[in-house]
């Protein structure tokens, strides 16, 4: 269709051409012709013109479908392509298919057979299971009857229960009565064993009612003429404090019974206290003469009970010097005085170490060799703490990983802070080889 457009198009401008050329050559054949025909070849020109765009916006449209239509064409070629694949790769399955409609044909029969044989048995089993549905039905019914029986059963056995309770609540109060008037009458026990006894006097076929009546009331008044000269609540005052004293011997009983439980548990704990005591008496008497010996070269110290003393009754300081032990801390110096305190000190912070320390000052009454031999201790014994430590000899900056100096110009105070690479990588290299 677009071809034949084109054709039609290319036909109409060659005969828009040949009329031109034919306008033109009855425009050569004279001025009077010309006038005659002009107005119909302007005319003739114009509908050409019209005819000729409208040509060239067919030509235009057409030339859109044609390149719409080509990329459609495209597109269908790839979709035959990817088909004609999908095509092989479908006649693949189907030959894989035919072979194993072959293998599978062969055993046709046996399966037939074999679900034969299965829907034999299928059956065979609902018809089993429909006779046993029936009898778990029945057993169903039999199995409510019996738990209403069991209901009705239980039912009765509370009712006996509650009767027994009963008979049993009426013979503990029988007991309870008998025994407030065996203790209340103390001859009652000591007759016990006679009452209903024949040819006794708790013979009680030979007792009339009625005289035992008058003889009680016989008795009661006698009672009431002897109570006026007799204190009747003396034996309930004898009762009350003999009540009383078996209470405070019962209490008496339970507190010393409670005081040697709490000595038991005091000897407990002084004996736990001990251990732990020898424990860390031990550990810390190891820390002080380490770290002394590490601020100090050359020395040893100890924590010591004194002579013929346990040490759970104090300890005290003994420091040597290249195995020469001295007899008092006097005979030190003000300097080595103040080592073995801060040994001391350091050594019971070890035992129960802390994150961060503050010394202010420590090194102030030392020289220059014992504050630095203070910086290696910190850094040998302290591993795993931290240490803020004020003070103002250089021995002891030399071995800080952060110096901060503090200086005060012209009014003004300031601080500077200076990092000691080497002291941190050493300290790192150090924690590293601990790790391994």
């Amino acid at each position: 269709t677009l071809q034949k457009t084109i054709v039609e198009a290319r036909e109409t401008q060659t005969q828009c051409s040949a009329k031109v050329k034919d306008l033109q050559a009855k425009i050569a054949d004279g001025k009077g012709h010309r006038e005659r025909e002009l107005k119909s070849a302007e005319e003739d020109l114009k509908r050409s013109k019209k005819k000729s765009e409208e040509s060239r916006k067919n030509w235009k449209k057409h030339e859109q479908d044609f390149e719409t239509l080509k990329l459609e064409i495209e597109e269908l070629q790839k979709g035959i392509v990817t088909a004609k694949e999908q095509a092989v790769k479908l006649e693949e399955q189907i030959t894989a298919l035919q072979q194993r409609l072959v293998e599978v044909s062969g055993t046709t029969d046996e399966m037939t057979a074999a679900v034969t044989a299965l829907k034999q048995q299928i059956k065979q089993h609902k018809e089993k299971m429909n006779s046993q549905s029936k009898e778990l039905k029945a057993k169903y019914h039999q199995r409510d009857k019996l738990l209403k029986q069991n209901d009705e059963l239980k039912l009765e056995i509370k009712k006996k229960e509650n009767e027994i309770t009963k008979v049993r609540n009426e013979n503990k109060d029988g007991y309870d009565r008998i025994s407030g008037m065996e203790q209340k009458y103390p001859w009652i026990p000591e007759d016990k064993e006679f009452f209903g006894v024949k040819n006794t006097r708790y013979d009680y076929n030979k007792e009339d009612p009625q005289e035992a009546g008058r003889k009680l009331k016989k008795l009661q008044d006698s009672k009431d003429k002897m109570s006026r000269n007799v204190n009747q609540k003396a034996m309930v005052l004898l009762e009350r404090e003999e009540e009383q004293y078996k209470e405070v011997m019962r209490r008496k009983k339970v507190v010393e019974d409670d005081k040697k439980k709490i000595q038991a548990i005091i000897t407990d704990l002084d004996e736990e206290k001990k251990k732990k005591l020898k424990v860390a008496w031990s550990e810390v008497d190891e820390n002080f003469g380490s770290i002394f010996s590490t601020l100090l070269p050359g020395t040893q110290a100890r924590l010591v009970p004194p002579d013929g003393v346990d040490f759970m009754k104090g300890l005290e300081v003994k420091v040597g010097f290249n195995g020469m032990w001295k007899e008092s801390l006097t005979e030190l110096s003000g300097g080595q005085r103040s080592l073995v305190a801060l040994s001391l000190i350091l050594a019971m912070l070890k035992y129960k170490p802390a994150p961060l320390y503050i010394l202010d000052e420590v090194d102030a009454a030392l020289d220059l060799s014992h504050t630095q031999n203070i910086g290696n201790m910190l850094k040998a014994h302290f591993t795993n703490s931290q240490f803020i430590i004020v003070s103002l000899k250089d021995g002891m900056f030399n071995n800080a990983n952060v110096l901060f100096r503090t200086k005060f110009i012209d009014g003004m105070s300031g601080v500077t802070r200076t990092v000691n690479v080497a002291n941190i990588k050493r300290a790192a290299a150090d924690a590293a080889s601990r790790g391994r």
